[in-house]
């Protein structure tokens, strides 16, 4: 049997300054539908972080019902999803058992029984994201073993393995952040959530290991593979990841990689403004999603205007600040647009790139009253 394995769509995110990554997300859902009909797989492994948050969004609702149905009723290929950090847990399972006869099947939240579906003589077992809390209400008579987030999977996962029938193949899907694995500036959750990092060991006795949670495209070990997310969600190490989904071959657990190619490029542009106004690039750049780095000059609303002449789709500008030539503003389009309606976000942002740190309260009010006297003096003429 052959399965697609794929995680990480966040359907529904938008990058900060509400710029909307529908057309990218339904363009990579389509290639994934191609490479899944023209690997005639069996099945697609959707490791968790389905949306982009708990409660999705009507636009990421739309995108999940058009791509379920799409996969499930009009290609006849089975979905096995689960719950992610991102995803509500309860919200994403309803009618779970309905979904089931036709061909989705989801786990949302931990239950005591494991969660198995068998094809044939290949069983896939399903492990929505856990805390130490859901496994020790999952499993009260465990309770006293878990100090961590390695004994809550080893808890578990001892459960599923006890439930292994002899002579079938075993895939898990599980939604982890494995030690020493690479982060993308996208995995912000798992940045910010190292205490539920794991080691590889919990995961032995599955024959493969789908994975979801990190963004980068990368292998564990031989048994233990990360799909990534199928499209970019931020700069830096993710514009030079080729995303990818893995097809697994049950017979033989060859692995192969197949690229997605994107809708938008992500690319940073670094240099001085003449630099960046003469430079040519190629149009997947110039069209693409793009973060510019002005190493000369303060940048201002008619500069932006200038650079958007070039670059369609500019996400973020920085450049220097006026003061201190060692520092540097960073602001995402959407802010130079609001300056003039929020000058407080923009002060804010400015604090952060210029003092490192959230302006106080005082400060904050210091600023209101200097606005203030600035736009008394300039009606009073």
């Amino acid at each position: 049997m052959k399965f697609l394995h794929t995680s990480d769509w966040h359907l529904g995110m938008a990058f900060r300054g509400g710029v909307s990554y529908a057309d990218d997300q339904k363009h990579v859902i389509k290639k994934i539908c191609e490479i899944a009909t023209d690997e005639k797989v069996d099945g697609i492994l959707l490791a968790g972080d389905v949306f982009d948050k708990s409660i999705a969004s009507p636009e990421g609702l739309r995108i999940y019902d058009e791509s379920m149905t799409h996969i499930c009723a009009d290609l006849g290929i089975p979905v096995y999803l689960i719950a992610g950090n991102h995803d509500g847990a309860e919200r994403i399972s309803q009618c779970n058992e309905l979904l089931k006869k036709s061909g989705l099947f989801i786990a949302g939240a931990l239950s005591s029984e494991p969660q198995k579906i068998s094809a044939d003589s290949v069983d896939i077992w399903l492990l929505p994201w856990i805390s130490t809390d859901r496994v020790k209400a999952a499993y009260p008579d465990k309770a006293d073993e878990i100090s961590s987030m390695e004994d809550a999977y080893k808890v578990v996962l001892d459960k599923y393995r006890e439930a292994f029938t002899e002579n079938h193949k075993n895939i898990l899907v599980a939604h982890a952040y494995i030690v020493d694995a690479e982060t993308s500036v996208s995995d912000r959750a798992a940045e910010v959530g190292r205490a539920t990092m794991v080691s590889a060991s919990v995961f032995e006795g599955f024959d493969y290991v789908a994975l979801g949670h990190l963004h980068g495209p990368q292998q564990v070990n031989e048994k233990i593979r990360y799909s990534g997310s199928p499209m970019a969600y931020s700069f830096g190490k993710e514009e030079k990841q080729e995303k990818s989904v893995t097809i697994i071959d049950t017979d033989t657990w060859e692995q192969k990689i197949v690229p997605i190619p994107q809708l938008h490029k992500r690319t940073t542009i670094t240099g001085t403004y003449e630099e960046i106004m003469k430079a040519d690039y190629d149009d997947d750049i110039k069209d693409g999603y793009v973060r510019l780095e002005v190493t000369d000059s303060y940048v201002g609303m008619d500069t932006v205007a200038a650079f958007r002449e070039r670059y369609k789709r500019i996400l973020e500008v920085s450049g220097k600040d006026f003061e201190r030539e060692d520092a540097k503003i960073t602001m995402t389009i959407e802010d130079y647009e609001n300056a003039g309606s929020d000058p407080e976000t923009v002060f804010a942002q400015y604090c952060k790139d210029i003092l490192e740190m959230a302006p106080s309260g005082h400060l904050l009010g210091l600023f209101k009253e200097t606005l203030d006297e600035y736009e008394k003096e300039d009606v009073n003429g």
